[in-house]
């Protein structure tokens, strides 16, 4: 029987990132940045999307749903890590702490799961464009989000009470810039196993069964392309999967390497991994915009028009 007076502690202490304290004001130049960037990029890409009437299409709508799940991302996370930096604010509560946590891997799983369902809007566009329209009905593409949510909210709702059946007597320190799962469980004086299991095989099996899905969707688009007698045509087919397939590898590729570093990289450096960990939730929010706004030509148009009318006022 765990202790309950230890069990549910009043804070945590986020000690930043252990071996370069001295460096911790440069070092949250560059991820401030970043922040500002994925904020004025996917608010001004939500905001385009909303009012063009041009742009409420299924393909557009999962966009909207990526950039709204970036800025939840990156605002889970980058606040309290520049008061952490800037202003050495290390202490969070214990609530907050499973607050900013659910938050973290619930929008990790909600984006893998808006990018496969951008997948199958290819697929269904390129494969099927005839009947793209009846396929993605509006009521098809509402049911489509409520699942993805919702196998999204079941698959990490349980982390949050595996963390607080623990008892917390040993420490309260965290040498990370943010609390996940694994990393606050380590604290416990208990048998995190079963936490350390849930945590690293739940999300790795959901990766890959979206990446598996994925693989197929394209292989099919793929096929379908080549099928093409117009040169031009299968140019103009591949360019509307250029940018989705730009913000799959930016998402999956540190995705895989951050899980497989945490489970087995015991020899790499511990500030390594936390750099790589904020890193992975700060550039892809922070990229994915400019990226649709460079290779996707109807988000192109757009941006291009907004700015020439602001110019001209």
């Amino acid at each position: 029987m765990y202790n309950l007076s230890c069990s549910n502690p009043s804070s945590f202490i986020l000690v930043g990132i252990p071996g370069l304290e001295k460096f911790h004001i440069w070092i949250g130049i560059p991820f401030c940045t970043l922040y500002v960037v994925a904020v004025v990029g996917n608010c001004l890409l939500l905001y385009l999307i909303a009012v063009d009437h041009s742009l409420h299409e299924p393909m557009f709508f999962f966009l909207s749903m990526l950039a709204t799940t970036d800025l939840i991302l990156s605002t889970t996370t980058v606040p309290k890590l520049l008061d952490n930096l800037w202003l050495g604010s290390q202490e969070i509560t214990f609530s907050g702490c499973l607050t900013q946590m659910f938050f973290l891997h619930f929008t990790f799983v909600v984006d893998s799961a808006i990018l496969l369902a951008m997948a199958f809007d290819r697929y269904v566009a390129i494969c099927f464009p005839l009947r793209y329209s009846t396929i993605l009905a509006p009521q098809v593409v509402i049911k489509l989000v409520v699942s993805l949510v919702l196998r999204s909210f079941s698959v990490v709702l349980p982390v949050v009470f595996l963390l607080k059946r623990l008892p917390f007597c040993r420490t309260r320190i965290i040498p990370h810039t943010y609390c996940e799962h694994i990393g606050v469980a380590r604290l416990s004086s208990a048998d995190i196993s079963i936490n350390i299991w849930y945590g690293f095989g739940v999300p790795l099996m959901i990766l890959i069964s979206d990446v598996i899905f994925i693989a197929v969707s394209y292989t099919f688009i793929l096929r379908a392309v080549f099928q093409l007698s117009s040169h031009g045509a299968r140019q103009k087919a591949l360019s509307t999967c250029g940018s989705h397939i730009c913000v799959i590898l930016m998402f999956y590729t540190p995705a895989f390497f951050s899980i497989l570093a945490h489970r087995f990289g015991h020899s790499v450096p511990q500030h390594l991994l936390i750099l790589f960990a904020n890193l992975y939730v700060t550039i892809p929010p922070a990229l994915n915009p400019i990226v649709y706004g460079v290779k996707t030509k109807q988000i192109q148009d757009k941006f291009i028009l907004l700015f020439s009318l602001k110019m001209t006022q």
